[in-house]
């Protein structure tokens, strides 16, 4: 592969540049501001007619892989994204087994906090609870009791103004660089409600005290002056971001499955350095060191035994349920369990070499690859919005 500017840029541009074509580089970018699959269209559109790129844009992964010319930066590619409304950034490197990922285990796990699903519920819970009240007194007559409008005003207002906020926020970015998404659907459909609303209520006749609303299967003809849509505006913005806040738990948590793979791996190791064991982070481990593995501890890399013979429990990895026994030249894998004595193994592939960390860039592909049906869909999709 020849020599690009990607050779400066950070190891995980270097790791996936050995599966681009020949004079091309590949990135993975993570894609920020995308709320639906139209979105997702628009950036791949984007990144795929500058000269020389391929790209293909997952939603639901919220990643962008990208295959450049020689004559193309990641930078270029990135304000490519940033002109078109989104932001974009190169990931951190593959988390690989180390004392590292240790300590960031309780703030990336499953169990750590996301501070964006958080404020994310926060504002569902707040809207659902407004929103509710405004939908019955709609919905059923005999709740409503004189100025029952103006208390649906009260509730409704925050849910569309604040719960909304993040619709209308995306629906602005898309106008200020011209293009429509579903943000721009659900900001227009329900600013318009409750803009009417307010109409009919400050300068029509649905003000007034006394003022009914029916829950008819039928439209009735009306001037509409009378008529509020409160319980549209709230209910819609209750109901989508109940929706986005089930998407957001379903992505966060296909990342926490693909970091608990990564978390089986041993976290340190002992090396042998001059007779003596020294023990050292998994990721300062090369090929050809050897190392030591009591019984019960975990195998920190890809090797060959030198010393020993033992059982290995390589269930985690193969789900095979009867240790395999292991001596003098057989190969054993990383992350596997030493069930039987103590062996000395020979490294013979680090890093996103292993096997398991081949298991798990496979598992990070298939989330972030697009079949030709979801393809068609984000075509058809883009085309309605």
């Amino acid at each position: 592969m020849t020599s690009t500017t990607a050779d400066t840029r950070t190891s995980a541009d270097t790791t996936t540049a050995s599966a681009a074509e020949p004079g091309h580089a590949e990135v993975e970018l993570l894609i920020g501001g995308m709320t639906c699959a139209s979105c997702a269209a628009r950036v791949e559109k984007k990144l795929n007619r500058m000269d020389g790129v391929t790209a293909t844009v997952n939603y639901a992964t919220e990643k962008a892989r990208v295959s450049y010319p020689a004559t193309t930066g990641v930078a270029d590619l990135i304000a490519t994204v940033v002109k078109t409304g989104y932001t974009a950034e190169e990931p951190a490197p593959p988390p690989e087994p180390s004392d590292e990922s240790g300590s960031e285990e309780g703030g990336s796990g499953e169990g750590g906090d996301d501070p964006e699903l958080s404020a994310l519920r926060q504002r569902l819970v707040v809207s659902v609870l407004l929103a509710a009240p405004v939908v019955l007194l709609a919905m059923v007559p005999a709740l409503q009791f004189d100025n029952w409008q103006w208390l649906s005003l009260t509730l409704a207002a925050p849910v569309v103004v604040w719960g909304g906020l993040p619709f209308h926020r995306a629906a602005w970015t898309g106008l200020r660089h011209g293009a429509a998404t579903m943000d721009t659907l659900v900001s227009l459909g329900t600013l318009a409600a409750f803009g009417w609303s307010l109409w009919a209520l400050f300068f029509g006749d649905a003000g007034m005290p006394g003022m009914r609303h029916g829950f008819d299967l039928t439209v009735s003809r009306t001037d509409g002056a009378s008529a509020i849509y409160l319980e549209a505006a709230a209910g819609v913005t209750a109901f989508l971001l109940l929706g986005r806040w089930l998407e957001a738990r379903s992505k966060r948590r296909a990342g926490a499955a693909l970091r608990a793979l990564m978390e089986l791996g041993a976290k340190d190791v002992a090396v042998l350095r001059e007779g003596r064991e020294v023990r050292i982070p998994v990721s300062r481990l090369a090929v050809g060191d050897r190392f030591v593995v009591r019984p019960g501890e975990k195998i920190a890399t890809d090797g060959t035994v030198t010393e020993g013979a033992s059982a290995v429990d390589a269930s985690l990895l193969t789900g095979e349920s009867v240790p395999v026994d292991v001596t003098v030249g057989d190969a054993v894998t990383g992350a596997t369990v030493n069930a039987g004595g103590r062996l000395v193994v020979e490294a013979t592939r680090v890093g996103a070499d292993t096997q398991l960390a081949r298991m798990a860039k496979l598992v990070e592909d298939a989330q972030s690859g697009k079949a030709e049906v979801q393809r068609l869909a984000d075509r058809i999709s883009g085309v309605f919005v």
